[in-house]
């Protein structure tokens, strides 16, 4: 029996978990569905890739998207100590101040977030106004520094636009290397920071490999979860809270198979409904990325990487090994007026087509737009009453004219800036461009090439599942916290926000807001 059993070790779980067990008279359990975070290829930021499909990744895809010609879009997650932020780019971005002020959700703000983000955060900058020093995340500079992402930078620059060499400070406009989670050159996930400093608390328990079935539920109360460990069913009871950190597909995927959910969804599947709520596992957002891939000759990209000197370098904490991918970008506004930038760029030393499940065979940049403010939503429904079958996602990506409207604009500003003069050694070809720079043929190029950039949020929202305490609606002793619960996709990677979503869960539970 433990006071708390939290599911899923991921961004939000592995800061839960560790802010809930200071207390020594806390006894906290956190169940991972993969395994340790031994992998070397985990600790290389360069190796990233090579943890796509791999038995790290939950390996998830869309169903058909009716916005992208019917195409399946491959859906990584991490399914390992660390969740995602064990096979992410590291990019250490928290979104724009609008976003959190946006969910109009009592104490969750951006000033109110700040705090969290300062909490959690170890920058070697040190400590200022929007930054933190002595938290457990490590945030460093980039140690890479390839010539093609300090081009990219350049050639923004030529074309028109700001420098920023903070995206987290008092404006996120403009172009500039970001910071990374990283320590030394090395990744620092979830994991790294907050579980492997306190593995030793003999009141925290990790039980790793296993997946999590259902949701134990007595007479309208939380008090467990079962599932398999090798083979074999395990049942984990909590005394107080049973807590969903399992990200926006797990957590609602979870809620569904225990009955919490759209009753016209579960009911058909035999599952018993225990709460008809059904705004669960709707609501979800993402980004995606529209690439632009410019072939060259030049012997610089990370297809180069892993040379005895590279090895050496590493070891001494720089050198291209140390490459998180996407090294370098910026953000804008394809509209003057708005409030916020509306788009990411991403440009990174290497080509990076199919999903990023392509093999490069030659030397390239790639770089595009990311769409920070989608207004198309999806949703992720029940396949299966089976747990172990993956539920069925679709983003419905573009099925509102307004993001493809954004999106040709932002496509038009890429490769404006691949033809400045900085990026002249290494633009001269587009590999698979659009026919030309028509609205028309940019989006159908949209539509043939674009893929998700991996930040899934939404599907257990506040306000719709959850209540600003993040308990669940409709049953005590359950919460959700992680990405899932944003009702609003913020501008930016979804790494920092997931685990200040855990830092401040762990500060309501503390506090005595029962659920």
């Amino acid at each position: 029996m433990y006071d708390y059993v939290i599911v899923g070790a991921g961004s939000a779980g592995c800061a839960l978990a560790a802010r809930l067990s200071e207390d020594p008279d806390t006894k906290v359990c956190l169940v991972e569905a993969g395994p340790a975070d031994t992998s070397p290829n985990i600790h290389v930021p360069a190796l990233f890739s090579k943890l796509l499909r791999s038995g790290l990744d939950w390996d998830y895809d869309t169903h058909d998207e009716p916005g992208l010609n019917g195409r399946r879009l491959f859906l990584p997650r991490g399914r390992v100590l660390g969740g995602t932020s064990s096979i992410n780019t590291q990019i250490y971005i928290r979104g724009n101040r609008l976003d959190y002020d946006s969910w109009d959700q009592p104490g969750w703000g951006f000033d109110e977030l700040l705090p969290y983000f300062k909490r959690s955060e170890d920058n070697e900058w040190g400590e200022s106004e929007y930054h933190g020093a002595g938290g457990p995340m490590k945030v460093s500079d980039n140690r890479s520094r390839n010539a093609m992402s300090t081009a990219f930078v350049e050639a923004a620059v030529e074309a028109g636009f700001a420098a920023n060499d903070d995206f987290n400070g008092e404006s996120q406009d403009g172009f500039g290397y970001f910071q990374l989670t990283q320590k030394d050159g090395r990744r620092v996930s979830a994991s790294t920071a907050f579980l492997h400093p306190n593995m030793g608390r003999p009141n925290l328990t990790v039980l790793t490999n296993v997946q999590v079935h259902r949701i134990v539920i007595e007479n309208g109360f939380a008090v467990g979860v079962t599932g398999e460990r090798f083979g074999e069913e395990l049942t984990v009871r909590a005394d107080r809270e049973v807590i969903l950190s399992a990200g926006a597909y797990g957590s609602p995927h979870l809620l569904q198979l225990s009955g919490i959910g759209p009753a016209q969804g579960i009911a058909p599947l035999g599952i018993q409904v225990v709460a008809d709520l059904p705004g669960v596992g709707q609501n979800l957002q993402d980004h995606v990325l529209i690439p632009l891939v410019f072939p060259h000759e030049h012997p610089i990209s990370m297809i180069g990487f892993g040379q005895p000197e590279h090895l050496e370098q590493f070891g001494a904490g720089h050198g291209p090994l140390t490459c998180n991918g996407p090294e370098v970008g910026g953000f804008h506004r394809t509209d003057a007026g708005l409030p916020a930038p509306n788009v990411e760029y991403l440009s990174a030393p290497v080509a990076f087509v199919d999903n990023g499940l392509g093999v490069p065979v030659g030397h390239a940049i790639t770089f595009g737009p990311s769409m920070l403010t989608p207004r198309s939503r999806g949703a992720l429904s029940l396949a299966s009453d089976d747990p172990t079958v993956k539920p069925r996602i679709q983003h419905n990506f573009f099925t509102e004219q307004a993001d493809m409207d954004d999106a040709v604009k932002a496509v038009r500003t890429a490769l404006e800036i691949s033809r400045q003069k900085a990026l002249s050694p290494y633009c001269s070809t587009l590999y698979r461009g659009p026919a030309s720079e028509s609205d028309a043929d940019i989006a159908g190029y949209i539509r043939a090439y674009t893929h998700s950039i991996f930040h899934p949020v939404g599907t257990c929202a506040i306000g719709s599942v959850v209540d600003p305490e993040l308990r669940v609606q409709g049953v005590g002793g359950l919460r959700v916290a992680d990405a899932s619960v944003m009702p609003l996709i913020p501008r930016g990677n979804t790494n920092a926000p997931s685990i200040a979503i855990g830092e401040k869960a762990a500060d309501l539970i503390r506090k005595g807001t029962t659920a």
